[in-house]
């Protein structure tokens, strides 16, 4: 025995089952969490174990309040706060880990088991990819096998308690799978937890240096993926729109705060097929949308358009969004500008960059017009020896100067940078786009997949008539880089002289379709919205779906479902039929009118029958003898008619 406070010995066989259990929930936060909430719970599991195994006290009340408060300052400390995922996450993880200095029962194993719940519940706040499902269910199993464990009385084998654990899920799971399909989704969610991974997310700022977007080239981490209503349109007209940068210091383009802007879409003159898509965006933590260059209609709510007519989103987008949108590839922008207008998209800090402004005025000058100069700068990108790399050398205080003058090396932001700024020293106006441009059709799942690497900068310039014209120096440059993509790029021969290594073909195949699985997850699993859900029912054969007939539709099932598991748990569990002997020993026993006791012997209930007048000992001997012969003997099937012969003799002479 142990004394108070202390332990005895008794969660030695349990205990394990609940470390695993809280190991297992924690596992997925392990890379987001503060490395001292690791090591907290790895030394309280071990701690407790031990304790648990040489029976010491458990640590004092005391000890353990100040060590609460003092994680509680500690998460205050390296979060700054304590909501949101992040900061969540670490309190359960501190909380799990102090409550085992505390548990002494089997009770208390289970609020562990409530933890590591709850703690496998937080991972999907921070992503719901395909691999979530099997992890899921991984955990409920794991949990579920310390649950039964502890409920227990004494300990089975490992195999045995999974495979219960198992079967428990496969009984519940059409329960779940109906309650899932069928319950009325909503348009918003009643609430919504602010995410906080602790790690930055892959993709394009709101400002632009020389370097910025060439370091995005090499990620394969995914921006949008694009599914096309009729034809995809060709590499050379996907300019994915996203901000607009106006502001140049002498090295940073900047722009300006999301803002709407009603009357952006009515300066948009259109022409040609319109061009229909859904993008599903992944989350980028900022404000700005993609589509396609020149978006006119879309259907995200909560969403506007700028001055500068790109899309924006009214709150940072922390989760993955789902849109239509419908384009056209050709268009003009805002015909008329004001002077006040020109001048600011006109502007150059003064002594910085002078030999480029020097250089632009004088071929300004020869070139006699504002398209001519256009088409001057542009051969003179494709004429003398300006290459395009995915590792420019860096670049100083004027780096338009050092760029056009010195490395001539560089990506698409050095190139639409020094456009831009010969523009304007020419005073043309113009402005930086950034955004994404070309992007890779997935032939196993009929979409296109736009990636991080197709990230790109190209100019705009405003001619007199025209408005806002598009020009990319990229072209000028490399075609190749517009004609098939960063993605495209890889796999062809321009990817070698960039430096890069093509994989093999079936790596590249094993991508696309980890990807289509991932896509069509998004599609069934994460985007069963509202919209999804009615479109279902009606494929299900509901006409006019609403939410009564789904709620009837749900209970309905869901009785089925539980009358069905109740039946098969009766099945399983109903007592086995007597066997023959007992039937015919049963008749007998009826037949005397004298019940036998609760658990008394075929023998003395056989003396009781000889005190009781009228009954025939002898007959009575005859059954009870033939009765344990055939029920407890051999089997043996002359035993068994020789006691229904007795009990049919017995039946006749009472």
């Amino acid at each position: 025995m142990s004394s108070r406070n202390g332990t005895d010995g008794s969660l030695l066989a349990s205990l394990p089952f609940t470390l695993g259990a809280l190991a297992f929930a924690i596992a997925p936060h392990v890379q987001y969490l503060p490395v001292w909430v690791t090591v907290t719970f790895l030394y309280c599991a071990a701690s407790r174990w031990y304790i648990e195994k040489r029976r010491w006290r458990l640590p004092p009340p005391w000890l353990r309040i100040v060590l609460a408060l003092l994680s509680f300052l500690a998460i205050l400390f390296s979060y700054e706060k304590v909501s949101g995922v992040g900061p969540g996450s670490a309190l359960l993880a501190v909380m799990g880990s102090l409550k085992l200095l505390e548990t002494r029962v089997r009770r208390d194993q289970f609020v562990l088991l409530f933890i590591s719940i709850f703690m496998m519940m937080a991972s999907l706040l921070r992503e719901q990819f395909l691999w979530s499902l099997p992890y899921l269910i991984a955990g409920i199993v794991v949990t579920m096998t310390a649950w039964l464990n502890m409920s227990l009385a004494r300990p089975v084998s490992l195999r045995r308690s999974i495979a219960s654990s198992c079967r428990l899920i496969l009984l519940a799971a059409p329960v779940a799978i109906a309650m899932w399909i069928f319950f009325p989704r909503i348009s918003t969610p009643f609430w919504s937890v602010p995410i906080d991974t602790s790690s930055g997310v892959s993709g394009l700022s709101d400002n632009m240096s020389p370097g910025d977007i060439s370091s995005l080239s090499l990620s394969d981490a995914v921006a949008f993926r694009v599914r096309f209503d009729g034809a995809v349109p060709p590499p050379s007209q996907r300019y994915w729109r996203g901000l607009i940068l106006h502001q140049f210091n002498g090295r940073t383009w900047t722009g300006r705060e999301p803002s709407i802007d009603p009357r952006a879409r009515r300066r948009i003159s259109v022409s040609g097929e319109p061009v229909r898509y859904q993008v599903v965006l992944e989350p980028t933590r900022q404000h700005w949308i993609f589509a396609l260059d020149m978006v006119i209609d879309w259907n995200l709510k909560q969403s506007f358009m700028g001055p500068d007519q790109q899309l924006a989103y009214t709150l940072p987008i922390d989760q993955r969004l789902s849109y239509s949108a419908v384009s056209h590839t050709s268009y003009t922008t805002d015909p008329q500008m004001t002077s006040l207008a020109k001048s600011w998209y006109s502007r150059l800090p003064e002594s910085r960059n002078l030999q480029s402004i020097a250089l632009a005025r004088e071929m300004r000058a020869a070139a006699g017009s504002d398209q001519k100069f256009i088409e001057s700068v542009l051969r003179r990108f494709h004429e003398e020896d300006f290459y395009y790399t995915l590792q420019p050398p860096p670049l100083g205080r004027d780096p338009v100067d050092q760029f056009l003058f010195e490395t001539r090396r560089g990506f698409c932001e050095h190139y639409a940078s020094a456009f831009a700024v010969m523009m304007r020293a020419a005073g043309i106006p113009s402005r930086i786009v950034l955004g994404y441009q070309g992007g890779e059709l997935n032939p196993l799942g009929n979409y296109m997949i736009v990636r991080q690497s197709d990230a790109h900068a190209w100019t705009e310039v405003w001619l007199p008539g025209r408005g806002w014209h598009r020009v990319d120096p990229t072209a000028a440059v490399a075609p190749e880089r517009i004609e098939s993509g960063m993605s495209g790029a890889r796999y062809e021969a321009i990817g070698a002289s960039w430096g890069l290594e093509a994989p093999a073909q079936w790596l590249h195949q094993l991508t696309l379709t980890w990807d289509a699985l991932n896509a069509r997850w998004n599609d069934w699993i994460l985007g069963y919205g509202p919209e999804n859900q009615q479109l279902f029912m009606q494929w299900l054969g509901m006409k006019k779906p609403d939410w009564q007939k789904m709620l009837f539709t749900l209970l309905g099932l869901v009785t089925l479902g539980i009358v069905a598991v109740s039946i098969i748990l009766l099945r399983r569990n109903r007592p086995p039929p007597k066997d023959a002997a007992a039937r015919l020993y049963a008749q007998f026993t009826r037949k005397t009118g004298l019940p036998p006791h609760t658990g008394e012997t075929p023998q003395n209930y056989a003396r009781r029958l000889h005190e009781r007048p009228g009954q025939n000992p002898q007959s009575v001997d005859r059954v009870t003898t033939r009765y344990l012969a055939a029920r407890y003997g051999t089997p043996d099937q002359q035993a068994l008619q020789e006691l229904k012969s007795a009990v049919v003799e017995f039946r006749r002479s009472a």
